[in-house]
């Protein structure tokens, strides 16, 4: 899929992740969280072609910042669960904010969210399994639902 042919549906990061509805009995396969770290579940809804979909996680914390520009280091590691072959996803090596060294004023200074930076984390759009994501516990975890537009353009020949 293009990403240049994505168009975004919905952003759903002010849902709290531990409220979905996975039952207990989806989420047996899929090891405890480690000590540190909390598991977040997300549950997709059907969509009619979900090969037209992705998921991109996004992870952060909400930081006192100023006007330069945040992120946090961190890296995405995928797994997949013993004996089931269910894949899940591992937030690691969260470090310290990185920024820009403009300087700023002394008002510009507010909290707001500052996302692990690098490649986004984009998934398989997968309703008839939970989405399952571990992070350290101080670390909040975001999603956005992506969509195919509905015509593509070919490709240049040449």
């Amino acid at each position: 899929m293009n990403p240049h042919k994505l168009s975004l549906i919905a952003l759903l990061g002010s849902l709290p992740l531990a409220a979905c509805a996975a039952t207990p009995e989806a989420l047996k396969p899929f090891p405890t969280a480690a000590e540190g770290y909390r598991r977040h579940v997300i549950d997709l809804p059907p969509q009619p072609n979900e090969a037209d979909h992705r998921v991109e996680l996004i992870a952060g914390k909400t930081l006192e910042v100023d006007c330069n520009r945040h992120r946090l280091g961190g890296q995405w590691q995928e797994k997949t669960v013993e004996g089931w072959g269910y894949g899940y996803y591992q937030l690691e090596k969260v470090g310290p904010a990185l920024s820009t060294l403009m300087a700023c004023p002394d008002a510009s200074r507010k909290q707001a969210f500052v996302a692990v930076g690098g490649e986004p984390m984009l998934v398989r759009y997968n309703s008839r399994l939970p989405l399952v994501i571990y992070a350290p516990a101080d670390v909040e975890v975001r999603y956005r639902i992506w969509s195919a537009a509905q015509d593509s353009s070919p490709a240049l020949q040449q």
